[in-house]
């Protein structure tokens, strides 16, 4: 806005409007930038689940031969080493998928900081035409 005193209302109204205009273009160029930060974090999140599910296919595999060599040598340790590997896989994919699926929570994605800044700006906005 200028100092021009000689300015009309309606003059000054285009300012305000121009300005508050340009607040909200830059609000949404900010919403933008947030989201495609929290789209980046859940694509990490989609590769934990997919390391997860690499890690239980690997686990499967080696709980089947563990039961294979379990039966076959009825007893013998390496048959029980080879189910203990499958069960710390197992538990190691667990965790892979727990962490990847937390992360992925829509709440974990909303841009809540221009929320936060759009807010504070209507606020704002508010203030100074309740001052007026």
């Amino acid at each position: 806005m200028t100092n021009d005193p000689n300015k009309t209302a309606g003059g000054l109204l285009g300012d305000a409007l121009s300005h508050v205009s340009a607040l909200v273009r830059k609000e949404v160029d900010l919403a933008r930038a947030e989201v495609n930060e929290n789209l980046k974090s859940a694509g990490v999140a989609v590769g934990l689940i997919i390391g997860a599910i690499v890690v239980a296919l690997t686990a499967l595999n080696v709980l089947t031969a563990a039961l294979v060599a379990a039966l076959t040598e009825a007893g013998i340790p390496a048959g029980w080493s080879a189910l203990i590997v499958g069960v710390v896989f197992a538990i190691i994919a667990y965790a892979m998928a727990t962490k990847g699926t937390n992360d992925l929570k829509l709440s974990s994605l909303a841009p809540t900081r221009t929320a936060k800044n759009v807010k504070r700006d209507a606020q704002t906005v508010k203030e100074v035409y309740d001052d007026k």
